[in-house]
């Protein structure tokens, strides 16, 4: 092992986000506020989460969260949307909600001096939104608008079937901006009534970094959101347990006009609190990401010739994310692309990858740490996650060692878990091809 890390780049965790560094506070209303300082930048940004999210939602609603976190800036019992709007803009600052799978995210960036103003737009917003009607019926065709497009997209049509097969019946396989006509029966009051039953300080975690001393930032906070009562009694059902195909699945969906097609093939993967999910990252990583897109890459692209794009993703949350392998090629190339890949993922789940692939990809994902998380962002999105998954505060100046402790073995057994290439999701979109 002491071989191993000499080998691999050498950082000075002490400059890396760390117990030393990091205010962690828990308000008496269930906030729980982290702060680190940085005087080098001029700004605060701010970031965090509620635990409300689509799955709070009815199937049948699909989108009403997303819909409402979008809702949020149009208008409070105080500020009309262009209140709000204009108090924003004239500190140069942003703001901005977005409502996802398990939580509904907040985020917002100023000038460190206007951190109070800011923080105060964001209090108003989460607890006095009023939805004006004529906003929410102005907001409503844009989404429309947009599910339109997307509806016509080959790779998003490839995701969603691809959610349909690998999620049967399973929240996971409704998209969080829910479908056209799940949207055209929403009205202004579901999404009063879903911000009024759902989102709540309890659980919530808001995290600045930036130009404020940490005390400072956690009195600001306070003074803004330490009022709000949490008052719900809700409690989100269990997600229930994922029946996985037991034979290889496949669905095709035909769009005319397009020139291209899209491939997404792969299966369930970990979550984010399995014991090697690291192990799964670094493998997903060799699989389709370093480099000119990894193994993938060079199987698919370069060698065949085959895909405009062929990568690969991991998402692991909560819950069992997907892992997958996205690729964009001309319709007749799809069977043979479909192989290749197919192919690919036997390869890397019954072989060990190489000690040098290992190394190359360890070394990346240790050099590349300080880089992710040299601005404001980075920081806030590195400590949103430790925060999420209880990875302690110290998470990332144990990273490096980490990453270096995993090994060949520790990746294929992670991927013999999850990628069976004998039961595979396949999902492609794009025009038919006339047989013959």
């Amino acid at each position: 092992m002491a071989e191993i890390i000499a080998a691999l780049p050498q950082l000075d965790v002490r400059r890396l986000p760390g117990p030393e560094t990091v205010l962690r506070r828990v308000l008496p209303n269930g906030i729980t506020v982290l702060v680190r300082e940085n005087f080098t930048s001029s700004s605060v940004v701010i970031s965090g989460y509620m635990h409300v999210g689509s799955l709070d939602e009815k199937p049948e609603q699909a989108g009403l969260a997303y819909l409402t976190a979008q809702g949020l800036m149009r208008g409070t019992a105080s500020r009309s949307f262009q209140d709000i709007f204009e108090t924003v803009e004239s500190i140069g600052a942003q703001i901005a909600f977005v409502g996802r799978t398990h939580t509904t995210r907040v985020f917002g960036k100023a000038l460190a001096e206007d951190l109070p103003l800011l923080l105060d737009v964001i209090a108003d917003v989460l607890q006095d939104s009023v939805f004006p009607g004529i906003e929410f019926e102005r907001m409503k065709a844009q989404h429309l608008t947009a599910l339109a497009l997307r509806d016509q997209d080959t790779q998003s049509r490839a995701v969603l079937a691809f959610d349909d097969l690998a999620y049967p019946n399973h929240p996971y396989r409704l998209p969080t901006g829910g479908f056209q006509e799940t949207i055209q029966q929403l009205h202004v009051e579901d999404l009063r009534e879903f911000r009024a039953q759902h989102y709540s300080p309890n659980g919530m975690v808001l995290v600045i970094v930036g130009a404020v001393e940490a005390q400072k930032a956690l009195a600001a906070i306070a003074d803004a959101l330490g009022d709000w009562n949490p008052s719900l009694t809700y409690e989100r059902p269990a997600l229930g347990e994922l029946e996985k195909p037991r034979t290889k699945q496949r669905k095709d969906v035909h769009l005319e006009g397009k020139s291209q097609s899209d491939l997404v093939i792969g299966a369930v993967g970990p979550t984010r609190h399995h014991e090697k999910y690291l192990a799964a990252v670094l493998g997903n990583n060799i699989l389709g990401r370093f480099g000119l897109f990894g193994r993938l890459g060079e199987a698919v692209r370069k060698t065949a010739g085959l895909a405009y794009y062929a990568y690969s993703t991991l998402t692991g949350g909560p819950g069992p994310g997907p892992w997958q392998v996205i690729a964009g090629v001309h319709p007749a190339n799809i069977e043979r692309t479909i192989q290749i890949v197919s192919d690919e993922i036997r390869r890397f789940s019954t072989q060990p990858v190489s000690q040098e692939e290992l190394h190359d990809n360890q070394a990346n994902f240790i050099g590349g740490l300080p880089l992710r998380i040299e601005s404001n962002e980075g920081v806030c999105g590195a400590l949103i996650h430790i925060e999420r998954y209880d990875l302690g505060l110290d998470y990332y100046q144990r990273y490096p060692r980490t990453i270096a402790a995993i090994t060949r073995e520790d990746v294929l057994e992670v991927a013999r878990e999850f990628l069976d290439p004998d039961r595979l999701v396949i999902a492609a979109a794009g025009p038919k091809i006339e047989e013959g």
